[in-house]
Formats: C-alpha cells, sequence, structure tokens
C-alpha cells in the first residue's frame, strides 16, 4: 500500500497504543481496495460500493448519550434527547474501545466541518472499518495536502462498530451500543453500530454547541442559490422535501443537510450528501439518481444482485432507510464553496397528513419563530412500526430536536435576530396532503409545490393579497401562477367542510399542547402566533 500524507499529530495523542497497521488519509480507490479485500463491501454496476449496515440500518437516539461535565453541564439541553452519561462510565467505554484498536488496522481520515474558513473545525475520524474512512472523506470538507501534513484536530471521533459494551447496564446504558460525545474532551466514542450516519450527526451536534457561542445559527436545512445571488433555506423533517425541493437545475446547491449562518452568510458544514434513495426517481431527482451508479458512492443497505451487480433502489428489504453517500461535486450545479449570502427567504416544509394546513403561508416573524421551535410535520401508517391507520403528529423542535443540543431558545432567538436584520420572507409550505386526511385526501402535487416555491423565491408572491386563516392565523396568498386557486383553500378541497373543522381544531390543540414546554419563556406575541382552536 502506498503511504499518503501522514498528519504529525499521531495516534499517541489520543491514548491510541499498539494498533495494527495505520492507513493515514488514503485515497478513495485504495480505500475500495482495502474495504473489498476486507469483506466489508461489493462493488456494484457503474462503480458504486454497496455496504451493510446489520442490524443498525438508522440512528439509534437511546443509545446516545452526552457526559455530564463541567465545562458543558450548564449549556446542554438535558432531557429525553440529551441524556447524561457519567464521567466515570465514559472513561470505561473509552477505555474499552482503545483497548478494542490495539492490534488492530485503523484508517484516519483528516478533515474539516464548516466551508467559512473563519468557523470551520478540524477533526479526525479513526475507525476500524476502510468504507467508513471514504464515507468521512466524501462528507466533510478536504484538506489541502499541507494541511494535512500539520493537521491537529480538535475533536476526535473514534468509530468502532465491532466494540460492543457486554457490561452495559452497569454503565447505565439502552444496549451493547453506544455513542458518547465528550465536550470537554473533544471527543467522541462510537461502538456497536456500523450506521455511518452516527458519524455525521455526532459532528452535526458537536458544531450545533459551538456556533450559537460565536453568534451563528447552526442548522438543519438544505440550501441553494439563485443566479443572481439569492440564497433560500429549506428546514424541514424526514419526508417533507426538503431534499427534493432544493435540487433545482436553475439554482446551485450549497448543501443538502447541514448549513451555519453567520454575519456572512451561509456556509455548508459538509462536503458531500447523505441521500435517502429508497424509491429514488431517475426523473423525479436524476442528479441524485444518477450518483447511484458511480465510483465513490457508498450505498447503505441497498440491494444488489451479487451476479449482475445491479442495485435495485426499490427494494426496502433491509431498510426504508437506505442511504447513498457522495461528494457535493457529483451534483453537477453544486456550489464547490459551499457558501453564499444571506437568506432572503426561508421555507419551512412541512408534511401534514391530516389534511388540513395551507400549501403556501407567509409567515410574520412571530410565527417564524412559533413554527421553527414547534418542527411540525406528520407519520403514517407504514412508515414506522407501531403506527396506526391515524396520521401521527410530530413535533421535532428546530426542524431537528435530536441533534440540537443546547436549549431551543437560543437557536430560536438566532434565527428571530437574523431575519429581522436580513428583512428574511418566511414561508411555511406544507407538502403533505389535501382534500382530506391520510386515507381520504392525496399528497400535493409535486408540480403545485414546486410553482409555489418558484413563486415565492422570485418574489412574484410579495404583492398578491392573502387571506388569514381562521384556525391556523397563517396569511395564505390568494393566487399563485400555474396553481388552481382553490387548491390554496385547504377547507374547500374537503368535501365536508365541518369535518375539515373538526380535524384543524384537533391539530391545532396539538399544537398548543406541544408549545407549552416553551409558554413560560416566550414572549405573548410568540403565543399568539399558534394556532387558535376557538378562533372566530
Amino acid at each position: 500500500m502506498t503511504e499518503t500524507i501522514k498528519s504529525d499529530y499521531g495516534l499517541e495523542n489520543h491514548g491510541i497504543t499498539q494498533p495494527g497497521r495505520v492507513y493515514w488519509n488514503l485515497s478513495v480507490p485504495a480505500l475500495y481496495e482495502e474495504a473489498i479485500r476486507r469483506g466489508e463491501g461489493i462493488l456494484a454496476q457503474g462503480g458504486p460500493l454497496v455496504v451493510r449496515t446489520g442490524i443498525h440500518t438508522g440512528r439509534a437516539p437511546k443509545d446516545k448519550f452526552i457526559v455530564r461535565e463541567p465545562s458543558s453541564e450548564a449549556n446542554i439541553w438535558w432531557g429525553d434527547v440529551n441524556r447524561p452519561i457519567t464521567e466515570e462510565n465514559f472513561e470505561a467505554l473509552h477505555k474499552l474501545v482503545l483497548e478494542h484498536f490495539r492490534g488492530r488496522d485503523l484508517f484516519v481520515r483528516d478533515c474539516y466541518v464548516g466551508a467559512d474558513p473563519r468557523y470551520r473545525l478540524p477533526i479526525r475520524i479513526i475507525t476500524e472499518k476502510a468504507w467508513a474512512s471514504i464515507f468521512a472523506s466524501n462528507m466533510f470538507r478536504r484538506p489541502s495536502d499541507e494541511e494535512l501534513a500539520h493537521h491537529v484536530p480538535e475533536f476526535v471521533v473514534l468509530h468502532a462498530p465491532e466494540c460492543y459494551d457486554q457490561n452495559y447496564r452497569r454503565h447505565n446504558l439502552h444496549s451493547s451500543t453506544f455513542v458518547l460525545i465528550h465536550f470537554g474532551r473533544k471527543l467522541i466514542v462510537i461502538g456497536g453500530t456500523s450506521y455511518a450516519g452516527e458519524i455525521k450527526k455526532s459532528v452535526f451536534t458537536i458544531m450545533n454547541y459551538l456556533l450559537p457561542m460565536r453568534g451563528v445559527l447552526p442548522m438543519h436545512c438544505s440550501a441553494n442559490i439563485g443566479e443572481d445571488g439569492d440564497v433560500a433555506l429549506f428546514f424541514g423533517l424526514s419526508g417533507t422535501g426538503k431534499t427534493t425541493l432544493s435540487a433545482d437545475p436553475h439554482r446551485s446547491l450549497i448543501g443538502d443537510d447541514e448549513h451555519g449562518w453567520s454575519d456572512d452568510g451561509v456556509f455548508n458544514f459538509e462536503g458531500g450528501c447523505y441521500a435517502k434513495v429508497i424509491r429514488l426517481s431517475p426523473t423525479g431527482e436524476p442528479e441524485i439518481y444518477a450518483t447511484t451508479s458511480r465510483f465513490g458512492t457508498i450505498l447503505e443497505n441497498v440491494i444488489v444482485d451479487e451476479a449482475t451487480r445491479q442495485i435495485d433502489l426499490d427494494d426496502a428489504t433491509l431498510t426504508e432507510n437506505t442511504r447513498a453517500s457522495y461528494p457535493i461535486h457529483f451534483i453537477p450545479n453544486a456550489a464547490l464553496d459551499g457558501r453564499g449570502g444571506h437568506p432572503r427567504n426561508v421555507v419551512m416544509l412541512t408534511a401534514d397528513a391530516f389534511g388540513v394546513m395551507p400549501p403556501i403561508a407567509r409567515l410574520t416573524p412571530e410565527q417564524a419563530v412559533y413554527h421553527f421551535l414547534s418542527g411540525y410535520t406528520a407519520k403514517v401508517a407504514g412508515t414506522e412500526r407501531g403506527l396506526g391507520s391515524e396520521p401521527q403528529a410530530t413535533f421535532s423542535t428546530c426542524f431537528g430536536a435530536p441533534f440540537m443540543v443546547q436549549d431551543p431558545i437560543v437557536y430560536a432567538e438566532l434565527l428571530r435576530k437574523k431575519v429581522a436584520e436580513h428583512n428574511t420572507r418566511v414561508w411555511l409550505l406544507n407538502t403533505g396532503w389535501s382534500g382530506g386526511p391520510y386515507g381520504v385526501g392525496k399528497r400535493m402535487e409535486l408540480a403545485y409545490t414546486r410553482a409555489m416555491v418558484r413563486a415565492a423565491l422570485r418574489g412574484v408572491l410579495d404583492d398578491v393579497p392573502t387571506r388569514r386563516d381562521p384556525i391556523f392565523g397563517l396569511h395564505v396568498p390568494t393566487h399563485v401562477p400555474d396553481v388552481p386557486d382553490h387548491v390554496l383553500d385547504p377547507r374547500g378541497t374537503w368535501a365536508d367542510p365541518e369535518a375539515y373543522d373538526k380535524k384543524a381544531k384537533e391539530l391545532a390543540g396539538l399544537f398548543l399542547a406541544n408549545f407549552e414546554q416553551f409558554a413560560d419563556r416566550v414572549g405573548e406575541e410568540i403565543l399568539r402566533a399558534g394556532p387558535q382552536p376557538d378562533r372566530t
């Protein structure tokens, strides 16, 4: 194996002693060879490397813990999402991983998070899997050769998917899998899971902790930029259309998932994309589809015919959460510098399976804060085990609660401040159901949704008259080019208007119940910006 650039800041600085062979910053072709030689994956038609992640085909939120320690304790929003682990238990598991690494071959990837040099964070991913090193190379910002030679990481990820804690009950864990973050030690320790998203989202959690202290808003959103330099952000949970709507052939993609908003504008945290690819359409999402048959792409849990090596993106045998990891330059119209100016528009996406929210609405600054803190979407039968036939409202604060480590009010205040400073327009876009709830109505047509986004981003709706939704209080345009006017009034699309009223008040009540956690910490103007079931 040809030796590549090795940092003069060695592994002994991380407590790693007597490892097997250490591979520093190997090229992607060299990592392919190692991964295939070690039986980690197979080569599919066109060149992607197809891997399986075992029992973990998604994140394991109950196995993620943050160390309760003096330097960060006061800044953490402790609760069901950010659950504590003691320093003593962390040290035991850290030692377990270091012992696991002894005698094992390791792959080191030095990289950065953050496209803006003022805020970028040098990190190091140390893993026992060659394919995970390709993932890190795809997903994070890649240093120059000179930077690699003297790379000193501020945060380190120890990734040991084959290391399990057999005494997990003694360490107060949920299972033998563990994802641990120690902000004081600047260390992430991952064991017992091969799902690469744990690496990505742990690093995202770090940025969500650090950047607000520097006045930067970290965001779980996609971003693109128009020909005249206008930036748009798309917040949204899984299934709302965040990736689809930001992939516009007439706009350049800044990034598909994680960004910061500083005093200078928007910047991508990453250098790649991690797209969900189940039932991906070659016509609906041609740019993303093309990456699934390209050398350098990692396909997680995608079914492949071992004889022909053809992939089947429609097969969900292993999971609905099949994924593709690829560098962002695989997208033809990507903004490779990963930066843009201050957003002219922010679009908050929801997939309302109750079928009662308007397809598009202009939000006041107070409504923007309310809906940002709410982070509403709805899940329907078949998307998760245990869901019944009725839609289930889901509220994920800041559209990314599992990764927002500080108090949500911190992020909401930053959003309000930046929207006000830059006169940013904020929209709520419902990509869910119309004409009735899930099972009765139908999903909003993608062509209509794209037309609404296009009109909003081009300023076409700025002077269009609006009507105020009587229950949700939202300002709904009365006309959008290329969208039938009746579609803009959800109540009018229902066969039974009284049934609509009942369902709308039900959802409004769920909003209010969820927002009670913030009621005593936001102003009266924010509380009034929410739905009012009894409003006439």
